[in-house]
């Protein structure tokens, strides 16, 4: 047998929302307020941070004008420090009144890691390769030249392999045949 609970109709009270019980209580209505102060402060101290140490610290709390963030890790920690100042301005630039800020490594703390960004890239095409080829023609034997040179032997078809002659396979990088620049002249007063 199936039972149905019957629920008042008409509007639904402020404790059927889920935050709404809260602000029935003094106490628990300086929770909610607590809670979403700390919110908006995580989310301010956010737009101050590199993308990949956004998730990795959570607000613990505030004191004399003082942060308290909880870092789930020593290298953040670390890290942080160094861009402490920049974060503490930009919490005053939102209207925050901070200071300082203190930092608790906290070592079993789960904290998601934002994963490393997808590396962009895309493949040379002919118009690419064939800029690389003018610039080789251009530059003068030695290291850079060598790299150009190594570049588009990497880029070149695959169904084409014939060996090159000996003159374009050896590179220009050794000491006898790089140029050298002229030795700076003193000036005797």
């Amino acid at each position: 047998m199936v039972t149905t609970v019957r629920r008042p109709t008409g509007h639904p009270t402020k404790g059927s929302h889920l935050l709404g019980w809260l602000g029935h209580d003094a106490q628990t209505a300086s929770v909610l307020a607590t809670a979403q102060r700390y919110l908006k402060l995580r989310a301010v101290v956010s737009e101050a941070l590199p993308p990949t140490m956004r998730d990795s610290f959570e607000v613990l709390k505030i004191e004399q004008d003082t942060l308290t963030l909880m870092a789930s890790n020593a290298a953040f920690a670390a890290k942080f420090r160094q861009i402490a100042p920049r974060v503490i301005a930009h919490a005053q630039a939102a209207g925050w009144n901070l200071t300082g800020i203190k930092l608790r490594v906290q070592g079993g703390l789960r904290i998601p890691v934002a994963p490393k960004p997808v590396k962009e890239a895309r493949a040379l095409d002919k118009r690419d390769l064939q800029t690389f080829e003018d610039l080789n023609r251009q530059l003068r034997p030695g290291p850079l030249a060598d790299a150009v040179a190594r570049l588009l032997a990497h880029h070149q078809p695959t169904l084409v392999k014939e060996p090159a002659p000996a003159a374009q396979t050896t590179l220009a990088s050794t000491h006898g045949e790089t140029p050298e620049a002229p030795a700076p002249q003193t000036h005797k007063t």
